[in-house]
């Protein structure tokens, strides 16, 4: 979760008052998607590389304060290019409009807004179904091409970074780690994004791969001694070669799970091993629960941890009469995968 700091509104006008004087090139709020298909990606990283080499201004608008429910969490962000386009969002679709409304004001102006909605808001005609109240500190992305590289950069070095923004100016800096703002500023913190490392490539090796990477996550397949081609999956990172070095090259990390499919015992153990001493927030191997107590006890004769390895998921996925198809078993796998994944 992003740290943040609770700010006090800067801003009163109505959203609408803020992009009165849009030009006619821009794309007005009313004419939002009729379905949000915006809002399903978090990384908004590819969207704003795409609106940079356009030549689109670009604006940020953060979740900054939260006061009872809301349905998304203190650092969430959109992302509005000048001409209207969107990316993430900041509710459950109650205020998204006023925001891009509100962005567009701020990148004609220059300027950078407090938005305050829900209970005790000002803003009388957008409340949240969820009876809460939130802030939303809008600001345009200064020098937006050093900030894109910036996080990106930082992602495929795997380092958390947080990004320092005054809440008056909207100016931003890069602080490597987790650290405290200032007054007057909020830290959105950019951590690695989670990660899955698939070693194997049996059928529900490759439908696991295939469905975490639609859930947003980072794979890499791993294939000891596996064929020079990569596996027919687009955006999935492939390795091959020996197992020790390869699963050196995945850089297992706490922001990193691991699983086995290579029907090996040896192989199997190995890697489950690798996963423990790396510290991976979930492991697992695909096989019959008759083999659980034997690879639970080698892996108590390999020095771990007691409860670190009944931790491990073994087998991996759930037991369920529906789960027959790789796509199942996947959907099982990677469902106790992120219920054991990192808060934030």
């Amino acid at each position: 979760m992003a740290a943040v700091t609770k700010q006090h509104t800067r801003d009163r006008r109505r959203p609408r008052e803020l992009a009165d004087a849009m030009t006619t090139e821009s794309v007005h709020p009313s004419r939002m998607p009729d379905w949000p298909w915006y809002a399903v990606d978090d990384d908004l990283l590819g969207p704003m590389a795409k609106w940079h080499a356009q030549g689109l201004p670009l604006a940020l608008a953060t979740l900054v304060s939260v006061e009872g429910s809301s349905p998304r969490p203190l650092g969430s962000e959109m992302a509005i290019a000048r001409n209207g386009q969107c990316a993430g969002y900041v509710s459950g679709g109650c205020v998204e409009a006023a925001v891009v409304d509100a962005a567009l004001g701020c990148l004609r102006d220059n300027t950078t807004v407090m938005l305050d909605y829900g209970a005790g808001s000002p803003v009388l005609d957008l409340q949240l179904s969820c009876g809460g109240r939130i802030h939303i500190l809008v600001r345009p992305v200064s020098d937006a091409g050093r900030y894109i590289d910036l996080l990106r950069a930082a992602g495929a070095a795997r380092r958390t970074v947080t990004i320092v923004t005054s809440v008056t100016t909207g100016r931003w800096h890069a602080v490597d780690g987790e650290t405290p703002v200032p007054e007057g500023h909020i830290g959105r913190v950019h951590r690695p994004a989670l990660r899955l490392v698939v070693v194997g490539a049996d059928p529900v090796a490759l439908a696991l791969a295939d469905l975490a990477h639609h859930t947003g996550l980072e794979v890499v397949l791993v294939r000891p001694d596996g064929p020079d081609g990569p596996p027919p999956l687009p955006r999935i990172g492939y390795i091959r070669g020996s197992l020790g070095p390869a699963l050196s090259a995945a850089k297992v990390d706490a922001r990193t799970a691991i699983y086995t499919f290579t029907h090996d015992d040896d192989t199997d153990h190995a890697v489950l091993c690798q996963a423990l001493t790396d510290g991976a927030f979930a492991a697992g191997a695909l096989g019959s629960r008759q083999k659980t107590d034997a690879r639970r006890r080698r892996l108590l004769d390999a020095g771990f941890d007691v409860t670190a390895v009944h931790a491990v998921h073994l087998p991996a996925g759930t037991k369920s009469p529906a789960m027959t198809s790789p796509r199942f078993i996947a959907t099982g796998i990677l469902g106790r995968m992120l219920s054991a994944a990192p808060m934030s």
